[in-house]
């Protein structure tokens, strides 16, 4: 496949599907989905089945391809330095402890990265090294130079960040799963990851943050802005005493599937 400046390669990967899109930095709008497919199970062995499946026949040879993760497959959390700490050590320490009492696994089987910062909080995420290392597996048998691996919620977080109203958290949604910021004043609080039941509206939406906000000590917002395609009921105006939603993304990307608007995230990264 013939490769034209500027262009790029974008994928991302679900645990229900994977997505191949064609991208262009001076084109922005024009996007050309590739190649979609189903991951039939949970599993790695299954995933890189459906990867392979993906890129078979493809001429992909020596493309850059940026690797979206959908959140589901990745661990999101703020991570409080402790006192005095003066090595990146201490700093590395402290995201192991608070990742395994989150979660309650051990993190040996986890890449840990984060935006490390010794005085403040700061954000870190984890990605399973199987996972890691059947990607890259994969992009090497087809020749492909995987620029960057990367959670879904990191792409919207580092593009919508600055931009967010005073007072407003930030959600990524995706395949009904709600990766939501919630912010103090301009610091990042905490990262949870909410299921989004069929039929959600504002008052499942209004009662879930208000929850969130009493168990970190903090107001509810007023408004959530958010990345992602709504469910029609929370697509419309919220009623009084209800927590208001604003689509920061809207109509980037609507006609694609769930899948490649995944992967088309890349692009912003």
């Amino acid at each position: 496949m013939r490769r034209s400046p500027g262009q790029a390669l974008q994928l991302g990967v679900s645990g229900g599907a994977v997505s191949l899109l064609r991208t262009s930095r001076w084109q922005r709008d024009r996007v050309d989905v590739l190649a979609e497919q189903p991951v039939a199970s949970a599993g790695h062995d299954v995933l890189g089945q459906a990867l392979r499946a993906l890129l078979q026949g493809r001429d992909v040879g020596g493309w850059p391809v940026c690797i979206v993760l959908a959140d589901e497959l990745c661990r999101l959390w703020q991570v409080t330095p402790p006192p005095q700490a003066a090595r990146l050590a201490d700093i590395e320490a402290a995201a192991a402890l608070r990742f395994h009492a989150l979660y309650g696994e051990s993190p040996a089987a986890w890449q840990l990265t984060a935006d490390w910062h010794a005085k403040n909080p700061f954000f870190a995420a984890a990605v399973p090294r199987a996972l890691l290392a059947l990607l890259d597996q994969v992009t090497q048998e087809h020749r492909l130079h995987a620029v960057q691996v990367v959670p879904h919620f990191v792409t919207a977080w580092n593009r919508w960040c600055r931009t967010l109203r005073a007072g407003a958290w930030f959600g990524q949604l995706h395949d009904n799963l709600l990766t939501l910021a919630a912010i103090d004043g301009k610091v990042l609080r905490a990262v949870r990851a909410l299921q989004v039941p069929a039929g959600a509206d504002h008052y499942w939406l209004t009662q879930m943050l208000q929850r969130e906000a009493l168990l970190l000590g903090l107001d509810a917002p007023a408004l959530v802005q958010l990345c992602g395609v709504l469910p029609a009921a929370l697509a419309k105006p919220a009623g009084t005493g209800q927590i208001a939603t604003a689509r920061l993304d809207a109509g980037q990307g609507d006609h694609l599937s769930a899948a490649s608007r995944l992967a088309l995230a890349g692009a912003a990264a």
